[in-house]
């Protein structure tokens, strides 16, 4: 896969994370459940991630923005949209995530965390008019997502069933 520049700087993002920003930067995670949202804007060569855990919060704790929750990480990216004074339908947005970490006990969706995920991303993305370019969501097991901000590609590696799989560019 190493089809990057050795010379770039990595941010790993873990639960509740966010960056944005621009240059020589690969920004990496790791999603079981939870759900990544990349953004990218091919002329300004900017772009970000969030990676949150859950769609809502039980209650409100703080007036702060919180990335944990898939609400308040959109919004944090629409600030910064605003920010860099560009427009929603600039960017290129994917979606990754949702996995299903336990399948023996989560067979009903209602319990599923990641099905509940990857619906209020779809929502969430629809609602504030961004179009989704590409996705790898649901199924069994946990994913790395790796984006390079300096081309906007997005490689997943997706193990599931103790099988690691190769990396495939999104």
């Amino acid at each position: 896969m190493n089809d990057m520049p050795s010379r770039m700087s990595e941010v790993f993002l873990r639960p509740g994370e966010f960056y944005f920003g621009q240059g020589e930067v690969q920004v990496r995670t790791i999603l079981g459940s939870c759900i990544a949202i990349t953004l990218w804007h091919p002329q300004r060569k900017i772009g970000g991630m969030c990676h949150f855990m859950l769609s809502r919060p039980q209650k409100i704790l703080t007036p702060n923005l919180d990335g944990r929750y898939a609400e308040d990480a959109v919004q944090l990216f629409l600030k910064h949209i605003t920010k860099y004074q560009t427009q929603v339908n600039e960017y290129q947005v994917k979606v990754f995530g949702g996995g299903n970490m336990f399948p023996e006990i989560t067979k009903n969706s209602a319990n599923n965390i990641g099905q509940r995920n990857m619906q209020i991303a779809r929502e969430l993305l629809r609602e504030h008019h961004f179009r989704i370019h590409a996705s790898h969501l649901g199924g069994i097991g946990y994913r790395r997502v790796i984006l390079s901000l300096p081309t906007g590609e997005v490689w997943i590696y997706h193990n599931h069933q103790a099988s690691p799989a190769a990396g495939e560019k999104f």
